[in-house]
């Protein structure tokens, strides 16, 4: 077993882990934090994403250890004063998702896109979610709520 102490959502957690842990299973199982899917367990499909550090990581291909003194933050964790992200909304009022299983590490992913690029073009949100796979829709909805998204929050209109 080895210690980790990480920052999960502004709230810091310390636990002892087994060495293999994933960290979408310390997520899961260890802080109960479930709305970060499962898809593959192989950094495939992007339904684990979660910011790590600043950046969008897939949180089935890194260790619980390896995120040991970094800070996370999951679908969970977005919200801003007790109000849904904009792109929460977004995808919601733009019809962006259908069973909802890939949707938080859509939103994750199109999150750290829209840290970067305040106002993306279509073919750059495609490009910010190539790694995240939706089985249900034909992704012209997310496209459209992610570009909604960055106006909302004070891009180009």
């Amino acid at each position: 077993m080895r210690r980790v102490v990480i920052t999960v959502d502004g709230v810091v957690h310390e636990s002892e882990v087994e060495p293999r842990l994933l960290l979408v299973h310390f997520l899961r199982d260890v802080l109960n934090l479930t709305a970060t899917t499962i898809g593959c367990d192989t950094g495939n499909c992007g339904a684990c994403t979660v910011d790590l550090d600043g950046a969008s990581a897939k949180s089935c291909s890194v260790l619980a250890v390896q995120a040991d003194g970094s800070t996370v933050t999951t679908i969970q964790g977005i919200a801003i004063r007790g109000e849904r992200h904009p792109l929460q909304r977004a995808f919601h009022e733009r019809h962006a998702l259908q069973c909802g299983y890939c949707t938080p590490g859509m939103i994750m992913a199109a999150r750290d896109l829209l840290g970067r690029v305040p106002c993306p073009r279509p073919e750059e949100v495609r490009e910010a979610l190539q790694g995240n796979l939706c089985r249900c829709t034909g992704y012209q909805n997310i496209i459209a709520a992610v570009i909604a998204a960055g106006r909302e929050q004070g891009g180009p209109a």
